[in-house]
């Protein structure tokens, strides 16, 4: 029987290395997403008959049947807008089964005293256990603060206490590696006080809610990635104190792979991890309604005049974000698109890495509206396209097309890679006001020479282009 267990878990493993696999481009996502979901189940149908006990089955099963009608519907009927805040919370809520793992555990074994009779030594074991408790109660309560941020629920800019911020963070840090210590000092003995259990779990807790809530809504997407990537290694962790090995290979897959995209992602706004994580940059609103600002003066147009733009040009590049998401404008952009094609312009879409809320967020958007996989360029790749363009659409998208970016030192985002839209030879923002970017910095973009605005639901904006540019 523990032979067809390992067997099984072999394949799950497997599967859920390819689902990963398909994860790597758009037109295989789909298929690696169903892979992995039922490498998932051959893996539960493993522990099912690794337990053998039929009153721990009903409960597993219960637990299942609980997950199922409380996961499926909102994953089924969240708008696209929701799916950053959906993420961010299915990803708490592993963090904290992990911690709630981790504390069944302390009660079941007397304060982890129980572990000694597992063979092999046990401080490795507890030392797991009490990493997992720390992480996945911090994972758990960050990404609920992520979720009431992108929900704005909690405002997107900074919050913090100011200089104190990084002090009273150490102290929460090392507040619970103390109490864990002290738990695991209790073990080698007669057991830990559960007091110090509790402990940890509310000093990690609060640490998560003061991590994330210095963090700015611009940099969201970066926090969700790492989140899930410590939700990941907690996990892990507590399938070695488990002697679980679901638990760590899936765990060690989720944790490595959320790094990896973790890293890529800071790199895409050239920025240390370490310095997102201290906080302070995004989500400001200091947006401005009107159409100039001093000297700087944007230039509206209408959806004729975009029309007639867009019915000359050769080659047109759409650039879309968040702005896009919120007016559920990608099939709008997927029927101009086509009357463009129809005219034989070629139309190309250029997605940022940390575009909208999420990683990847643009290219779902853009797959449901059955967009070509091949449009959909990644920056690198598209760049060195602008100055060949003859009309750059720009749809919600603020911060990522920014050239103080490049050209302003003295501006936050100073040295963060964005999409060169300003060498295209004509730029039209889509945008309903002036208002800024979600990082709350003013956009030069808009008041360039060869920029002109369209004002209004891009939605809206997009379908008149798209009338206008069939009367033509």
């Amino acid at each position: 029987m523990d032979i067809l267990v390992y067997a099984l878990y072999i394949v799950a493993f497997a599967m859920f290395i390819l689902g990963l696999s398909g994860l790597t481009a758009p037109r295989s996502a789909v298929r690696g997403n169903k892979i992995a979901a039922a490498g998932m189940g051959v893996a539960f149908i493993a522990t099912l008959i690794h337990i053998r006990e039929t009153s721990s089955w009903l409960v597993i099963i219960a637990a299942l049947v609980v997950g199922v009608i409380v996961g499926i519907p909102p994953a089924r009927k969240v708008k696209m807008t929701a799916v950053p805040q959906l993420v961010a919370l299915f990803n708490g809520v592993g963090g904290g089964t992990v911690a709630l793992i981790a504390w069944g555990e302390f009660i079941e074994s007397d304060g982890f005293t129980g572990l000694r009779v597992a063979s092999g030594p046990v401080l490795p074991l507890v030392i797991a256990s009490l990493f997992a408790t720390i992480i996945g109660s911090l994972s758990f309560w960050g990404s609920i603060v992520a979720f009431m941020k992108l929900q704005q629920i909690l405002p997107g800019h900074p919050l913090s206490v100011g200089r104190l911020q990084q002090p009273l963070n150490a102290i929460l840090f090392l507040g619970s590696v103390l109490a864990a210590v002290i738990v695991g000092i209790g073990s080698a003995s007669t057991g830990a006080d559960p007091i110090w259990f509790g402990v940890i779990l509310i000093l990690a807790g609060i640490l998560g809610v003061m991590t994330v809530l210095p963090i700015g809504g611009a940099d969201m997407p970066v926090v969700i990635s790492l989140l899930n990537a410590l939700t990941g290694l907690s996990a892990a962790a507590a399938g070695l104190a488990l002697n679980n090995i679901a638990m760590i290979v899936a765990g060690m897959i989720v944790g490595a792979s959320g790094t990896i995209l973790t890293n890529l992602m800071a790199k895409a706004m050239n920025r240390s991890i370490l310095s997102i994580v201290a906080g302070g940059f995004g989500g400001g609103s200091t947006g401005v309604a009107a159409t100039s600002t001093g000297d700087q003066h944007a230039k509206s147009t209408s959806a004729a005049d975009a029309a007639i733009k867009l019915a000359y040009a050769n080659q047109v590049i759409v650039v879309p974000g968040y702005g896009l998401a919120v007016a559920q404008a990608q099939h709008a952009v997927k029927d101009m698109a086509k009357v463009l094609e129809a005219r034989g312009i070629e139309v190309k879409y250029a997605i940022h890495p940390v575009a909208g809320r999420m990683p990847g967020h643009m290219n779902v958007l853009l797959a449901e509206a059955d967009v070509s996989y091949d449009a959909m360029k990644e920056m690198d790749d598209i760049n060195g396209e602008f100055s060949r363009t003859d009309v750059t659409i720009v749809i919600g998208a603020n911060d990522v097309t920014n050239p103080a970016a490049r050209n302003d030192p003295n501006s936050p985002i100073f040295g963060m890679p964005v999409l060169n839209v300003t060498e295209s030879r004509s730029v039209i923002v889509l945008k309903r006001s002036m208002s800024s970017g979600f990082a709350g910095i003013e956009n030069p973009l808009f008041f360039a020479t060869n920029t002109t605005m369209l004002f209004g639901d891009a939605k809206k904006s997009v379908a008149q282009v798209t009338e206008e540019l069939k009367a033509l």
